[in-house]
């Protein structure tokens, strides 16, 4: 072994980069000490897109395939985790646009915004009972929620994403919001 080169064998306090430079280098075992790394907190992105604990292991699966084939395009310019989690969304958002009739067209003035906060609902639940809920929703209304609540994209970005208008985005946002509300109302009657 290079004396420049970690001891991957240990797999244990490792940096982004001495792991970058070992799955560069083609090692598994820095592989697989980055999928230990990492592997939590991908599969939380992915649960939150998937339907089921199963498609969320799928998504994280083929997400790390693409990460590992698609390493040599990350600059560290930001953090690694950060550049893994938008690679995760992207697979998460592959799976989505597989499926067809996510989006139907509804004009959005006939939505009706019957709550002003929905902060002040969704701030009563712990993460996990709301990831269970999202997970409940129909696939377009969970990615245009998981874009634009999580991930922060705008319903522009989103309709660039996943190939619908903005308008359409905005009316999906609101009936997620709406459907989430009544199974929150659901819970708590």
């Amino acid at each position: 072994m290079n004396k420049a080169e970690p001891n991957l064998s240990l797999g244990n306090n490792l940096t982004d980069k001495q792991l970058l430079e070992g799955c560069l280098n083609g090692n598994r075992m820095a592989q697989t000490a980055l999928y230990r790394q990492y592997r939590r907190q991908l599969f939380g992105v992915c649960m939150r897109y998937a339907k089921s604990r199963e498609e969320a292991e799928d998504m994280l699966q083929e997400g790390f395939v693409k990460i590992y084939s698609d390493l040599y395009q990350y600059r560290p310019t930001g953090a690694l985790g950060a550049w893994m989690r938008r690679v995760v969304v992207n697979v998460a958002l592959q799976h989505i646009r597989r499926r067809k009739n996510l989006f139907p067209n509804v004009d959005l003035e006939k939505v009706a915004h019957t709550y002003q906060t929905d902060d002040e609902v969704f701030s009563k639940f712990r993460e996990k009972a709301l990831v269970n809920m999202v997970q409940q929703l129909p696939d377009g209304y969970r990615a245009v929620f998981n874009l634009y609540v999580v991930e922060g994209y705008s319903h522009q970005e989103i309709g660039e994403q996943l190939n619908i208008s903005a308008s359409t985005s905005k009316s999906q946002l609101s009936r997620a919001k709406a459907t989430l509300r009544q199974m929150l109302e659901k819970q708590l009657a």
